[in-house]
């Protein structure tokens, strides 16, 4: 069982309809208090790909791979996948989130530019330790994990104002890992009710493109 996070958490109020999932956040964005705020989210979800890009497909670019202790640091990558992204035609990021942005254009994931120049939109983790399902004490920390860090089905650009409501509201950094289980399968920390994960977090019979280094050809 994953021990419980240091990190100060936001939990999940109710559990999600996930049979329901546009319905479900409809309804928890109407209990927020502060109206103004309920209209940027309302304006969010209705206009969700103008704010969110989701990557076309599930892959685990590089298997092992995390970011502990690299805050400033530099990836170096295994010559082995150095050359598969060279024939894949995607240019590798070598800074500390770098392998996670790397496998978001892999998955052939669409980053936005801002209008400062020279930067894109963040490729944030749907899964960053912070925001637990109802009744649960713990939630991934994908950049801590190598079997997450690299997963694209957890990876999204996001527009600075979508950005930030991942930080500030549960329900709807809960409603964006809904659309990546409907989309991938992607449920890591198992809370779908009934589903059982493989050891990379995806429902069965849902898998996961896995790209280890050692084997690349």
């Amino acid at each position: 069982m994953r021990k419980p996070s240091k990190r100060k958490i936001l939990p999940l109020n109710n559990p999600v309809d996930w049979e329901n999932l546009d319905g479900w956040i409809r309804i928890q964005i109407n209990t927020i208090p502060k109206a103004p705020v309920n209209g940027v989210i309302c304006q969010v979800l209705d206009h969700l790909d103008e704010f969110v890009k989701f990557p076309k497909k599930s892959v685990l670019l590089w298997k092992g791979c995390d970011r502990i202790g690299r805050v400033t640091k530099k990836h170096d990558y295994p010559d082995a996948l150095k050359g598969f992204l060279v024939k894949a035609g995607v240019v590798r990021d070598c800074r500390s989130n770098g392998p996670a942005i790397t496998s978001f254009l892999f998955a052939r994931g669409e980053r936005p530019a801002r209008n400062q120049p020279g930067r894109g939109w963040n490729i944030h983790h749907l899964y960053d330790g912070k925001i637990t399902y109802h009744g649960r004490e713990s939630s991934l920390h994908a950049v801590k994990d190598g079997n997450h860090f690299t997963q694209s089905a957890g990876l999204v650009a996001v527009h600075p104002v979508a950005d930030a409501l991942c930080d500030e509201v549960p329900a709807f950094a809960w409603y964006l890992r809904g659309l990546s289980l409907q989309k991938f399968g992607y449920d890591p920390d198992g809370v779908y009710p009934g589903g059982r994960t493989d050891e990379y977090g995806f429902l069965q019979p849902q898998k996961t493109e896995v790209i280890n280094p050692k084997n690349v050809n």
